[in-house]
């Protein structure tokens, strides 16, 4: 049986200033959305992206992610908590994102973004989709290193069972490493293969929220489910699977519309080529 390290969630001390692991793994999720993005936008130029079009929609991103994943934190997992001590909603730094929040903030950003750029926001999407997934693996190995988000306790005999000190001495399943596995680089795969080449409109995003919604939901039954606004477990599922349904639903729906939408046209220059 594996005892989890109790990581130091203080990666670097510079004077005052922490530099916290889980910090770092939202870093390294930012540069991989750019390394990724540049080699995304070689191969599929119809959805008019570039280095510098990259670096933008990624400042809108990441205002989305943290405001709306905090939101999603204090409205969908602790409202009554974050409702009393109103002081905590902007801590960020003592954690407690939610990704349904993030998810619907970067919506918000990249529709803003897509506007202003008067790009199709369907277009943006179908762009940015494949490039989230490394970003979720990323933040799960944060919560990993912070010991935080364990598993539901499992069989002594399975052989990566964990003992997380800090919560008692229970076998259980390390889920923040199903978690990073799954709707991280399980679905990376999958959506940057199908990506790779031209989609009907709408049809990689429709994938991102099948994909992710159905990976989330499997993963769940094997995390400590979280207290909610669902409650922590309802008619068998957590709150997180319930924000995972309209998801899914979504997704479905999506792919059916995508089926009647027109693939992007290359720029006039590269179809000349």
């Amino acid at each position: 049986m594996l005892i989890h390290p109790d990581f130091n969630p203080v990666a670097i001390r510079i004077g005052p200033l922490d530099v916290r692991w889980y910090g770092l793994t939202y870093l390294a999720a930012f540069v991989l959305v750019i390394v990724l993005g540049r080699l995304h936008a070689k191969r599929r130029p119809e959805l008019g992206f570039d280095a510098a079009r990259i670096d933008d929609v990624l400042f809108y991103g990441v205002l989305g992610v943290v405001i709306g994943g905090r939101l999603g934190e204090v409205l969908f997992f602790q409202p009554g908590y974050y409702f009393a001590n109103p002081l905590q909603i902007p801590a960020v730094w003592n954690g407690g994102m939610s990704f349904h929040g993030g998810f619907l903030g970067v919506l918000v950003a990249c529709a803003l973004w897509a506007r202003r750029q008067g790009l199709p926001f369907l277009q943006v999407m179908d762009f940015v989709a494949p490039l989230v997934p490394t970003g979720l693996a990323a933040g799960r190995i944060g919560n990993f290193i912070n010991g935080e988000l364990w598993g539901r306790p499992a069989s002594p005999d399975l052989p990566w069972a964990m003992i997380f000190p800090n919560v008692d001495a229970l076998p259980r399943h390390p889920s923040q490493l199903y978690q990073a596995g799954l709707e991280g680089l399980l679905l990376f795969a999958v959506l940057w293969v199908y990506a790779g080449q031209p989609r009907r409109t709408g049809a990689v995003s429709a994938l991102f929220l099948i994909g992710y919604a159905l990976l989330r939901m499997l993963a769940e039954f094997f995390r400590n489910p979280d207290a909610g606004i669902f409650g922590t477990l309802t008619l068998g599922l957590s709150t997180a699977q319930w924000l995972c349904v309209p998801m899914l639903l979504a997704g479905l729906a999506m792919y059916l519309w995508s089926r009647g939408q027109a693939v992007p046209a290359l720029p006039a220059a590269n179809s000349a080529s």
